[in-house]
């Protein structure tokens, strides 16, 4: 648990601000009284101030100036110049976090002042109910006690895990855009059990769950998902054959190469 007196700003109240926001609250690792968020929009300071009970502020360089934390969590086409207005007011020893997708350490550092103590992260959209993955990797002026006190942050929503800056472009690809590939997926499984006979709200409830439970057991049992499909899959039943109709159709292949694609946009965009 982060202490007492440690503060933090959060630069951006949107969706995944708010998620961290309300993550970092319910698992008590930081007061909603030592919160600051700051937004342009006044709608969005209003809802965050009542949903969590935090402090609001539309002037990034004044609510800075007293912060431990930095969180900024703003499109990447404008960090630039939000650090730009708030680099002569982060105190000394204050500890900045960016979760905007591309944009690299360096180009952070550079916008700050010398020394700056720079954490990058790539979370991903289910940190909004608790369930989501987060990885990051520190900067060259980032401590190891800087890199602990992200990963309590993180932690907080889900999954967080240290690599290299240079893995974040293949997190993107993998985590950070997976959700959208598994919406996919469960739309598919749900049209296919409209197919088959089964009314859709039904269909796409039996979809999720089976989506849900299966990513629980590789999660719980520690288990190679290999050896958990084999486990599923009968000699000459109807698993092997559905998973046969996988394979002729790509499946595999497809998954793969939408992973690959994200990653390689995500460096582009980098």
């Amino acid at each position: 648990m982060i202490q007492a007196k440690t503060t933090l700003t959060v630069i951006g109240g949107g969706a995944m601000g708010a998620a961290l926001i309300g993550g970092i609250i319910n698992a008590e690792v930081c007061k909603a009284s030592d919160i600051t968020v700051v937004d342009v929009a006044p709608a969005i300071l209003e809802s965050v101030s009542a949903r969590f009970g935090v402090n609001t502020s539309s002037e990034a360089s004044s609510a800075v100036s007293s912060s431990d934390v930095v969180l900024v969590a703003v499109k990447p086409g404008i960090v630039k110049k939000v650090l730009g207005v708030i680099k002569d007011s982060i105190p000394q020893d204050c500890l900045v976090l960016s979760i905007a997708a591309g944009v690299k350490i360096a180009t952070i550092e550079g916008c700050l002042e010398p020394g700056s103590k720079v954490i990058r992260a790539m979370p991903n959209t289910p940190c909004q109910i608790g369930a989501g993955a987060v990885a990051y990797a520190r900067g060259s002026n980032a401590l190891d006690a800087d890199a602990t006190l992200a990963a309590k942050l993180f932690k907080s929503v889900g999954l967080a895990l240290e690599l290299p800056e240079s893995n974040l472009d293949a997190v993107t690809g993998l985590s950070g855009s997976g959700p959208a590939y598994i919406f996919v997926l469960i739309e598919a499984l749900s049209d296919a059990g409209v197919a088959v006979g089964l009314p859709r709200d039904k269909s796409t409830a039996l979809a999720a769950q089976t989506v849900m439970g299966s990513a629980r057991m590789v999660i719980e049992s520690g288990i190679h998902p290999a050896v958990l499909k084999d486990q599923v899959t009968s000699p000459g039943g109807t698993t092997i054959a559905g998973i046969s109709a996988l394979e002729k159709a790509g499946f595999r292949s497809a998954i793969i190469q939408a992973v690959k694609a994200a990653s390689d946009r995500s460096s582009e965009l980098g």
